[in-house]
């Protein structure tokens, strides 16, 4: 299973594909930050966030997606644009066939480390751990994305098993 996982920002959207096979432990098969220019009108950054995410559609395949929900903030202002980030993000997913999944930044937090309050350096080190790599990952952008696709790898399975169970009464 390949998936893709998302932090959506209007100046810096992380991403990261996590492949899983079996029981194996996921590993960490790409990832990066689509960076868009403040000095840049709203609509050509959001532009240059659909077509580098379809981009990444395209060349990853993943079989499903996994976007961190945006979280009330103190300032509106940020959060209108990752409002607008995350809307061309969940369109690129879906004209891309990808069906996508929305976590609370708290549960993915609490699934990944044990505590929905976890720090930003926390989760860093915690995401390094998992996927066995070198070095934190970073910018933090990245490292949410990767929580994100850990945690829809933990969540997702008992989801799909719920509702195939709802489905059948």
């Amino acid at each position: 299973m390949r998936i893709l996982g998302i932090d959506p920002g209007l100046e810096r959207t992380g991403w990261a594909v996590l492949e899983k096979d079996g029981a194996a432990q996921p590993r960490l098969a790409a990832s990066g930050v689509i960076r868009t220019p403040g000095n840049t009108p709203l609509e050509k950054r959001l532009a240059s966030i659909f077509d580098g995410l379809s981009a990444l559609v395209k060349t990853h395949s993943p079989d499903e997606a996994a976007i961190e929900e945006v979280f009330f903030s103190k300032r509106a202002n940020t959060q209108a644009n990752t409002t607008h980030a995350r809307g061309v993000i969940l369109l690129a997913c879906k004209k891309g066939g990808v069906p996508i999944s929305s976590y609370n930044p708290k549960v993915i937090k609490k699934t990944i480390s044990g505590s929905g309050a976890a720090g930003k350096r926390q989760m860093q080190r915690v995401v390094q751990i998992t996927l066995n790599l070198v070095s934190l990952p970073e910018p933090d952008d990245v490292a949410d994305a990767m929580a994100a696709a850990l945690c829809h790898l933990r969540l997702a399975p008992l989801a799909r098993t719920m509702a195939r169970a709802a489905a059948g009464c």
